[in-house]
């Protein structure tokens, strides 16, 4: 199953390589990973993607946490949260597509940041499924040139936020 893992880390020098190799020599693939600092100077906030069963995923997380660098983890897909992907597309519009092309990204909630007369550059901010299906419907309808896609982000629906433990 996929897991939307979301880790805050003391932004110090190696401790982003202490994660991934936690990963790797354990054999675990990482799918997506963001990093970005927080409000916190001093702390940044990971968001991983991987997949792994119920023990797997109990286990990475009980590693994660057993690292000195690590300040809090959560697995997100544990309870409700939000989950938003950011993708750019760059693509070449065939002769009179341009305007199919271009209602098609407005429609689904994008938009095209850079029109050119043979092509555009658009983005879309939407779950991993509905971005995925973004792509594949402009693939259709104009060649890709470039694809640019950030990854999943995430964030629990309730109140409680995750948090530096002090």
């Amino acid at each position: 199953m996929r897991h939307i893992i979301a880790i805050l880390l003391q932004n110090e020098a190696g401790a982003l390589s202490r994660v991934a190799g936690l990963f790797s020599t354990r054999g675990y693939n990482i799918e997506s990973l963001s990093v970005a600092p927080t409000e916190e100077p001093t702390v940044s906030r990971i968001t991983l993607v991987t997949k792994g069963s119920e023990a797997v995923i109990q286990q990475i997380v009980s590693h994660l946490n057993k690292l000195v660098d690590v300040v809090s983890v959560e697995d997100m897909t544990l309870g409700e949260h939000l989950e938003r992907e950011l993708v750019l597309l760059k693509l070449k519009v065939r002769a009179g597509q341009s305007d199919a092309v271009r209602g098609y990204v407005v429609r689904t909630g994008g938009r095209v940041l850079d029109p050119a007369p043979d092509g555009f550059v658009v983005e879309l901010t939407a779950s991993e499924a509905e971005v995925t299906a973004f792509v594949a419907e402009l693939a259709r309808q104009a060649q890709l040139l470039e694809i640019a896609r950030s990854g999943a982000l995430g964030m629990g629906r309730s109140a409680r936020a995750l948090r530096i433990v002090r």
